[in-house]
């Protein structure tokens, strides 16, 4: 099932894809179920929005392909590296990624992104993907210079508009179908890893991360990128695309 949440008439709404159309639903289904109103609306009408805007927060996952830890010059942790990203970085499809002012240097991260369906402390990895609502794409956007200089990553990789979210939410995704990130600047592929080389699974991450704060629906999950990140400018388009999720596109203008 692919929920998306769009924007027709004036008026933000969730609804099913279902080929062509929307089915429009009642309420938000992460909080109110699947009940629909009856409505259906070509897709061509509708303005996609961000699928889900967190009411509390973005956990990410730092260093989770041992091929991108690597590249940024260390070993992948031995347990999940934690850190937030604000709900206020959250846009969606076709929006602009910003690049700030302050930073001569921002880079682009696919991930694989788990959206939070239930209530979710000290959850053991056994059952953990029975907390999940869905899954959907995710960029880690990154301001590379700051994040060094500033020795701790908030500034980094809170700045608005860093966390693209698009452009569904797929809840019959298959960790193991052999699906992958693929990230493209301009056309030109800069990152293809399989979601398998993620060092710590998202069972895993779950059962960690429930351990340290309490997750609540809507809550997202970035889970890791692979190798290949990179700086991208001003008039690029930056797309990430994940087999059974479809593709996520951003341009990126400056302040």
């Amino acid at each position: 099932m692919r929920i998306v949440r769009y924007s027709h008439d004036e008026t933000i709404r969730y609804g099913i894809i279902d080929e062509k159309e929307v089915v429009e639903l009642a309420g938000d289904p992460l909080f109110a179920g699947f009940d629909t109103t009856g409505k259906r609306i070509p897709v061509g009408e509708i303005t996609l929005l961000a699928p889900s805007i967190p009411r509390s927060k973005i956990v990410c996952i730092g260093k989770n392909y041992r091929d991108h830890a690597a590249e940024m010059g260390g070993e992948a942790p031995t347990e999940p590296l934690l850190f937030l990203k604000p709900n206020t970085a959250v846009i969606g499809p076709n929006d602009a990624i910003v690049r700030p002012p302050q930073s001569e240097r921002t880079d682009f991260e696919g991930e694989l992104a788990v959206v939070i369906g239930r209530v979710a402390k000290n959850v053991p990895a056994e059952s953990a993907l029975d907390y999940v609502f869905g899954y959907t794409i995710g960029n880690d956007v990154t301001a590379r210079d700051l994040q060094r200089s500033d020795g701790q990553w908030a500034r980094a990789k809170g700045f608005d508009t860093f966390c693209p979210l698009g452009p569904a939410i797929e809840t019959e995704f298959d960790l193991t179908g052999g699906a992958r990130v693929v990230t493209r600047v301009n056309g030109e592929v800069r990152q293809d890893g399989p979601i398998s080389d993620m060092v710590h699974s998202v069972p895993e991450i779950i059962a960690y991360a429930s351990a340290a704060f309490t997750l609540l629906p809507g809550d997202v999950i970035l889970t890791g990128t692979p190798a290949g990140i990179g700086a991208f400018d001003a008039g690029d388009v930056i797309e990430v695309e994940i087999s059974g999720l479809g593709i996520l596109r951003n341009p990126a203008r400056n302040a």
